[in-house]
């Protein structure tokens, strides 16, 4: 087991403004899984993952890693958030080196650029290697989040809503390339997303969050799938039309029994059309 949540609660606030965000999570994890996460903009996705990556402390229940308690954040967990938290005065080296540094102080410094320029070269950044954050596209800055978060060689990835802020092209793009990272490094995954194909494609399980205050994770649906998985392939297979429609047709009954008198309180996660994988190929040199 890599992950394991034993009833975790969170929320927020005193009195009568708290605001009980999470209430009795459960779940587990096993070393090399992909599992994805899908649910409402605001159901507390993002609060969980903060929980796993050791940012938040649960006010009940226990966040385990490798069977020890999470009190705070650790090197074997390395996290790409939806915003790129790079630092604009540095260059993509620099970004990635302020992790390598951190986590192998004892090593020489040729080691430690050779082993920043290996994670820059992976995300197929070479040639902005010198660049500043400004100077690059949404994609190539998300792209330098996921160097550095691999370039500490966590034992486990977490991936909250990394890819949503970019464009159909790039998006794909970045999708099959770290299901790649993953599956080469046999790294264990939790992918945070509103988009139920995202986690389709990139998962071995998907589990939605449902809506509403002390939201609770609703029933796994596992993806039988063989890997890899083709954008073009899925628009005929049995299976992804089944665990799709399945998905959907649950998070809808959850959005409507979150709150039957006003149905659009919530934002329904996204259907992304799966695009044939010759268009993403005749727009790579395009893409970020």
């Amino acid at each position: 087991m890599s992950l394991e949540l034993i009833n975790v609660s969170k929320g927020f606030g005193e009195g009568k403004s708290r605001t009980d965000v999470l209430d009795n999570i459960n779940l587990k994890i096993n070393v090399g899984e992909i599992v994805a996460i899908v649910g409402f903009t605001g159901s507390g996705k993002t609060t969980l993952v903060k929980l796993m990556a050791g940012l938040l402390v649960p006010d009940r229940g226990n966040v385990f890693f490798k069977g020890e308690v999470v009190n705070g954040p650790g090197k074997e967990r390395g996290v790409v958030f939806q915003n790129y938290s790079l630092l604009p005065w540095f260059t993509v080296f620099q970004n990635v080196m302020l992790a390598v540094n951190e986590v192998y102080p004892q090593w020489s410094k040729e080691q430690r650029c050779d082993h920043a320029k290996k994670y820059i070269e992976m995300v197929n950044l070479g040639s902005a290697l010198n660049k500043r954050p400004a100077e690059l596209s949404g994609g190539m800055r998300q792209r330098v989040s996921v160097a550095r978060a691999l370039s500490m060689n966590p034992e486990m990835l977490l991936l909250d809503e990394p890819l949503s802020a970019l464009d159909a092209i790039t998006r794909g793009i970045l999708q099959q390339e770290i299901v790649n990272i993953l599956g080469n490094d046999k790294t264990t995954a939790l992918l945070i997303t509103n988009d139920v194909d995202e986690g389709i494609l990139m998962a071995d399980r998907i589990i939605p969050l449902n809506p509403g205050l002390k939201a609770t994770l609703g029933p796994e649906f596992k993806i039988n799938i063989e890997r890899p998985r083709d954008k073009t392939a899925l628009n005929d297979n049995a299976n992804f039309i089944k665990v799709r429609n399945e998905i959907i047709e649950y998070l809808m009954d959850m959005g409507g029994e979150a709150n039957p008198q006003k149905t659009n309180s919530y934002d329904l996660p996204e259907i992304s059309p799966v695009m044939p994988q010759s268009f993403f190929s005749k727009k790579t040199t395009k893409a970020a």
